[in-house]
């Protein structure tokens, strides 16, 4: 397993902020981020947070977790598998106490028992386990999820509260031999926090809704946060609020009773972690430090000076490359002008682009913030949709957004104005594709593939898991790339009766983690297959539709990036654009014996000015 390798340019972190956590006293908090390294700040003066240390796992960092009775110990959880247990002191460097390593599939969260000697780790594979944290020893599973176990929280009598993508919630006594008490929701459950007394769990619902619960898991109350998911969710000291952040991009403050206190909205921040302590709320962050507010007015204490600058879409505009990422820039690459290519810097907004599409004179932005912006010289920016948007697509004169709630959503290609909300995937829709004889191509996290128009679509095949991206070439062939560890590549047809079908179906293997992004190149009658995975590698596959054991033989590993790989788009000249987590771009095409090759190189880092003040444009030089 290779090690994240991003460039250097300052303090902070380099890459979004997934977690944060304060140290009992308020006095340390715990940043964690996708570039594989927790950060440590002293917050005795929270207007003025100091970096500590630094702490690296092999792949991104989801959670940490200060030990409730040696306030120095603190434990990490990556999607390397491992979890770490680091001894922070007041003074002078940090040092790795123990690994806890024998685990399956990525660690989504970790929470000590009041002991201060064992751990609960719950992960990707649906399992909670429980460990001595000292000397690294295996001590037994205390649960299970059918779907991703996202949440861990410990209440300070020991109880042990899990969450997951099945909706399961399950409270456990992990000294007792009674059975779990659960309770079963529609929707998935990604977050979870004992309130300080221990008498009730917050459950966040991916629905947009916090429940209240005892701990017998009797409900309390519903409180409706969002239109979209309920994310996070942590207390105040005395029980008295809470604070939820949710994936509208904002944080929302409660008291016990459900009262909405205050709406903090600041694009910047990714509210997929918040933590409280002592009068000030913590929150995640697309730049590169963690934001600081007052727990009882709401104001911005402190905030990170720096945006990152990820890649997270791509799209071919005329005869520019479009590239979006986290600070909200579209930055514009065109022809080579004897001094490196030109560039423009396109500042829409300052939260994270997720998705791009063209129709020849506008280009289209969605965003985390749930709006979708069009940009011609002027730039019109959409109502509030109500989620994120991942997927955009331009066919038929509209332009069709995928949110993270499962529609699809007409717009207006000039006013952006909503025409038609349908119903469309059971999850995030992550990917579509239009396809040139009409209707278009759409992936989601419900596992399935789908084609068609808006209505009356067809499921061409499902992954076993989450379905990352789909693409595309002339009118026939459909690939898509799956969190499976497979792409899936299909002749597409047109049934006698209007339905589509794809056959036959090849399965290509090669990457050791999810298969972030996928494209084709070449000619329909023998494809070549492009995927980018979290697994740093870019692969290439050859496609024989009569033989698929040649197909899955001729797999090769085509580059490694840094990080992970983000995003590909096809270019007008038949080559696709590949982007990685670490600013790297390449050019790919396929040679005359359908080999494909890399074309050229260019790094983000080269060619991102700092970002202007607000939405703008910019020629660099």
């Amino acid at each position: 397993m290779r090690t994240i390798e991003l460039p250097t340019n300052g303090p902070g972190h380099r890459a979004p902020l997934t977690h944060v956590s304060f140290r009992p006293d308020g006095r340390r908090l715990a940043s964690c981020s996708y570039d594989g390294t927790v950060i440590v700040w002293d917050t005795g003066d929270p207007a003025h947070p100091a970096q500590l240390a630094t702490l690296r796992h092999r792949r991104l960092v989801n959670a940490a977790a200060w030990n409730p009775a040696t306030p120095t110990l603190l434990a990490t959880a990556s999607a390397d598998k491992t979890v770490a247990v680091w001894e922070v002191p007041e003074q002078g460097p940090a040092t790795l106490v123990n690994v806890l390593a024998r685990h399956t599939d990525d660690i989504n969260s970790v929470a000590w028992l009041p002991d201060g000697e064992r751990l609960i780790c719950v992960s990707e594979d649906g399992r909670a386990t429980l460990w001595s944290a000292l000397d690294g020893a295996f001590i037994a599973e205390v649960g299970s999820h059918e779907a991703h176990c996202m949440m861990v929280s410990v209440s300070g009598e020991g109880l042990v509260a899990t969450v997951g993508e099945d909706g399961l919630v399950a409270v456990r006594d992990p000294d007792s031999d009674a059975a779990a008490v659960t309770r079963t929701y529609t929707s998935s459950i990604e977050g979870c926090a004992w309130s300080r007394s221990g008498r009730m769990l917050a459950v966040a619902r991916d629905d947009g809704a916090v429940d209240l619960l005892t701990r017998d898991l009797e409900l309390v109350r519903t409180v409706r946060v969002s239109t979209s998911a309920a994310r996070a969710v942590d207390w105040a000291e005395d029980d008295s609020s809470f604070v939820v952040g949710a994936y509208d991009g904002s944080l929302h403050y409660f008291d016990v009773v459900g009262t909405r206190l205050h709406r903090v909205e600041d694009r910047r921040v990714w509210p997929r972690s918040v933590a409280v302590s002592h009068g000030i709320v913590a929150a995640g962050s697309f730049w590169n430090g963690p934001h600081l507010y007052d727990l009882t007015t709401a104001r911005e204490i402190a905030a990170p000076a720096r945006a990152t600058h990820g890649p997270n879409a791509l799209a071919a505009h005329g005869d520019e490359l479009l590239i979006g990422g986290d600070s909200g820039v579209v930055v514009a690459v065109g022809a080579d002008t004897g001094r490196g290519p030109s560039v423009r810097m396109i500042d829409l907004t300052e939260g994270p682009i997720l998705s791009l599409a063209t129709d020849g004179t506008a280009f289209y932005a969605g965003t985390y913030s749930g709006h979708v912006i069009r940009h011609d010289g002027t730039r019109t920016v959409s109502a509030q949709l109500g989620a994120p948007v991942p997927s955009l697509t331009v066919q038929g004169g509209k332009v069709t957004a995928g949110t993270y709630n499962g529609e699809f959503l007409v717009l207006d290609p000039r006013t952006l104005a909503v025409e038609e909300r349908v119903e469309a995937h059971d999850g995030s829709v992550k990917s579509l594709s239009a396809l040139p004889g009409g209707g278009f191509l759409s992936a989601a996290t419900d596992r399935r593939v789908e084609a068609g128009p808006l209505h009356g679509r067809s499921t061409l095949w499902e992954h076993g898991n989450l379905v990352n991206a789909v693409a595309g070439l002339d009118t026939d062939v459909v690939a898509s790339a799956s969190r499976d560890h497979t792409v899936k590549v299909g002749r597409l047809s047109r049934l006698p009766d209007g339905a589509w079908a794809a056959d036959p179906v090849q399965t290509l293997l090669g990457p050791d983690e999810s298969v972030k992004c996928v494209a084709l190149l070449g000619e329909s009658d023998a494809p070549v297959v492009l995927a980018g995975s979290y697994d740093f590698g870019l692969y290439a596959w050859q496609v024989d539709w009569d033989d698929s054991a040649g197909t899955l033989a001729s797999g090769r590993l085509l580059a490694e990036f840094g990080q992970g790989v983000s995003c590909m788009a096809p270019l007008a000249d038949g080559s696709v654009a590949v982007a990685g987590w670490d600013g790297q771009i390449l050019i790919v095409t396929a040679d005359p014996d359908n080999t494909a090759r890399i074309e050229r190189t260019l790094r983000i880092g080269d060619l991102v000015a700092p970002t202007a003040a607000g939405p703008g444009e910019k020629a660099v030089a």
